[in-house]
């Protein structure tokens, strides 16, 4: 069964999550990461149709990982403790 590797960064300035895979291909943005992960289980059936890609089985496996990353001023934390 293919594997496909779906890729997630939260997109700081946007403030969504954008989900990517060269190999199908895809890329779409959401919100909400289980809104975003709904939306991929929709689009990639036909992505994978429409370029060729669907596998005689029918079937496939998507593997999600999502990657948040955030800076946090901890100046402005502890000074606004202390007040």
């Amino acid at each position: 069964m293919p594997e496909y590797n779906i890729n997630i960064m939260w997109d700081n300035e946007a403030h969504v999550w954008v989900a990517t895979n060269d190999e199908i291909p895809i890329a779409l943005e959401s919100g909400s990461l289980d809104a975003l992960i709904a939306l991929v289980k929709l689009a990639v059936p036909e992505l994978l149709e429409l370029n060729g890609l669907l596998p005689e089985s029918k079937a496939i496996q998507l593997k999600f990982s999502a990657i948040r990353e955030e800076r946090l001023d901890l100046r402005s934390t502890l000074t606004s403790r202390k007040t």
